[in-house]
């Protein structure tokens, strides 16, 4: 009885005893995400935009960016710069435009949204446009890719 009584009074002990230490989940954890800033991409670029599977361009404008969210414009050619609302999330710039009259589609008002990331000096995005119409929206996916004007 001895035997058992010391037995169970060491595992008793060892079970209060302390625990193991937590493994160091900083050297384990994944980098943060990059970020940007509207600052990284103020300027002037011309902007590409393409249907989703060609790269044949269906349209060019200007986009004038800047650290300042309410000066960031779109302009199409020969006509009046149209305001854009930026946001930025994380590595992305998220554009919102309208409505304002589309370039593609004449007569009819559109909102934009688009998504650009900095890709080796570019900015590469998609933008959604959701053209008004007498009947339910009709939506089109655009790919854009600008370059800096120097």
């Amino acid at each position: 009885m001895r035997r058992f009584c010391a037995v169970l009074a060491i595992a008793a002990f060892a079970a209060c005893g302390p625990s193991e230490q937590p493994a160091d989940t900083a050297a384990t954890a994944a980098p943060p995400a990059p970020t940007i800033a509207l600052s990284d991409v103020a300027g002037t670029w011309t902007a590409n935009v393409m249907a989703q599977d060609s790269d044949s361009v269906i349209l060019t404008y200007e986009m004038t960016a800047s650290a300042d969210p309410t000066a960031w414009t779109i302009t199409f050619p020969g006509r009046p710069p149209v305001p854009v609302r930026p946001t930025v999330d994380g590595d992305s710039i998220i554009t919102e435009a309208g409505p304002y009259e589309s370039a593609l589609r004449k007569g009819q008002q559109v909102t934009t949204r688009g998504v650009f990331r900095l890709v080796n000096g570019e900015l590469i995005g998609t933008t959604v446009a959701h053209y008004q119409t007498t009947g339910a929206d009709s939506v089109a996916t655009f790919r854009s890719r600008a370059t800096k004007k120097m």
